[in-house]
């Protein structure tokens, strides 16, 4: 089942709305006292469907949960559809040749999903709010921004996919900020990144190797993969679904 509403972030877009979307198990009406774990994921627009992805293919997502028939609730939000997407997806302001000088406003956009969204989600759907049964996935920038949510947003989230994350638009600001977050050792990553995508960018390998230790060394349960053939696309992500989702115990 299916609801898409829009829904306005007034501190980074003021009354601009934008598409969110919830996704219920089919027989989630069934069972009038069951409650669910839910998983926050990033543009909300390439989880679901095709007709709504940006480049025609999204993760497919809808597809895998009605066949699985899991017992989550999958709550996403479309990015940024006024050009700021790095900007509310990157957790720190930064500098680089590909994107010039962003302003991270990654802890505004993530103060308003923890504060506005999740609330409203755990009053209208009948959920598991406590952190245990809360959870977060991203790819990409959404990536990145998954990382920073399950690391330095611990206390809400205790399990986190973060595929592709971007840690080279500044690994070392990127590591610093990790590095000082409080992380609870029962604390559950699965990273990973595609073997086609890791000359993309010249510093991914030496930021996903340091990125792996750092989380290791803060005793993280931590699945990091290399994803054989994988690419920087809607339709890899999609492949891994089923492998991260064993990961992360659902």
């Amino acid at each position: 089942m299916m609801i898409k509403w829009d829904v306005t972030i007034p501190e980074l877009t003021g009354d601009a709305p934008r598409r969110a979307y919830v996704y219920l198990p089919d027989y989630y009406n069934d069972d009038p006292q069951r409650r669910f774990p839910v998983m926050y994921m990033f543009d909300g627009h390439n989880v679901f469907f095709d007709e709504d992805a940006t480049f025609g293919k999204s993760w497919g997502m809808y597809n895998f949960m009605t066949w699985t028939r899991k017992p989550l609730i999958i709550v996403a939000v479309e990015c940024n559809t006024q050009g700021q997407r790095f900007s509310e997806y990157a957790p720190m302001t930064y500098d680089n040749r590909e994107h010039g000088h962003v302003k991270g406003r990654g802890r505004v956009y993530m103060d308003w999903l923890v504060r506005t969204l999740k609330p409203y989600i755990d009053a209208n759907y009948r959920t598991l709010p406590d952190r245990d049964n809360t959870l977060i996935a991203g790819s990409s920038m959404g990536g990145l921004m998954a990382l920073y949510g399950v690391c330095c947003y611990n206390k809400v989230f205790r399990r986190g996919a973060c595929l592709s994350p971007s840690l080279w638009v500044d690994p070392i600001k990127i590591y610093n900020l990790i590095a000082r977050a409080n992380i609870k050792n029962d604390t559950t990553i699965y990273m990973d990144y595609g073997s086609r995508e890791m000359t993309n960018h010249e510093g991914s390998p030496d930021a996903l190797i340091s990125m792996t230790h750092l989380l290791l060394k803060k005793r993280v349960n931590l699945t990091f993969r290399i994803v054989p053939g994988g690419t920087h696309s809607e339709a890899s992500w999609e492949q891994s679904i089923p492998v991260f989702m064993d990961c992360l115990g659902l």
